[in-house]
């Protein structure tokens, strides 16, 4: 019986038990795949956090906590955890848990580089927490009522997309950021494209199964994290952050040669740095 255990993997050790539907063998031996994917992204970017200089880590300190988000989702899946049975199949739901820090840490980072306003950075960031939440509970439910949750995510999907591929190309626009912006919001929404038909063949209606769903998510989710978290660091390395204001990750404590930030001591260093006055008559 052990022998039978140890060939099944993580499925030995976690039998997906109480569900006709289930991760296969080899759909596990796919998400160690995918986590190593993961491991590695993040092995990368966290090297660039100790080498960069400090006012240029920002985007580096943001897909570093996304891609570590992303390698414990998967690690606890490829090891058939982080699931429920929903309508006797296996419903896992750290997948969305992954979801729910990358989404709004891709629309984060997009509108950033793109100089959006702070109102549309937060709208963008909650459109995709309301995405993830809708999936999520449209995946709990086994009546038709499904797909009106499904209907409403993917509905925010869509503001999401015309708001990252119009109003905020305008804005690079306005920066000479088209090109660079243009290219790693192309990749997002790629991803983000597939993500409805992926759920709609997947958690919403079990047609393709539970590995095959796996398949066509990981996928998407490589894309969607490795692959634009190692894309956005690597052409962020000729980006001049002063001049998007990006040099948000600078010690507040040090001095800056362009702005004339305060010393340690928090006293100004120069006539510049002081804040405007009016005098009196």
């Amino acid at each position: 019986m052990d022998h039978v255990a140890r060939g099944l993997g993580a499925l030995g050790t976690n039998p997906p038990t109480g569900v006709a539907e289930h991760l296969s063998v080899h759909g596990s031996d796919w998400l160690w795949a995918v986590t190593a994917v993961y491991l590695v992204a993040f092995l990368v970017l966290l090297t660039f956090c100790f080498i960069m200089p400090e006012a240029d880590r920002i985007f580096h300190y943001l897909f570093t906590c996304t891609l570590l988000a992303g390698s414990t989702a998967y690690f606890a899946q490829a090891a058939d955890l982080g699931w429920v049975a929903v309508g006797g199949h296996q419903f896992f739901w750290a997948k969305y848990a992954n979801w729910a820090v990358s989404f709004p840490a891709a629309a984060l980072a997009l509108g950033l580089l793109c100089d959006v306003s702070w109102t549309t950075i937060f709208t963008n960031v909650f459109i995709c927490l309301f995405w993830v939440t809708t999936y999520l509970l449209g995946g709990f439910v086994t009546t038709t009522y499904r797909w009106g949750l499904f209907a409403f995510g993917t509905l925010g999907w869509l503001i999401l997309a015309m708001s990252t591929l119009n109003e905020s190309r305008e804005a690079a626009a306005r920066s000479n950021m088209v090109r660079d912006y243009m290219t790693l919001a192309m990749i997002a929404n790629i991803a983000w494209l597939l993500y409805p038909v992926a759920w709609g063949l997947g958690d919403g209606s079990d047609t393709i199964g539970v590995t095959a769903t796996w398949i066509f998510v990981g996928v998407l989710d490589i894309i969607q994290g490795p692959v634009l978290s190692v894309t956005f660091v690597l052409l962020a390395r000729k980006w001049n952050y002063a001049k998007l204001n990006l040099n948000l990750s600078e010690s507040r404590s040090g001095w800056h040669a362009e702005t004339g930030h305060p010393d340690g001591n928090g006293k100004p260093n120069s006539p510049e740095a002081l804040p405007l006055q009016e005098t009196s008559a």
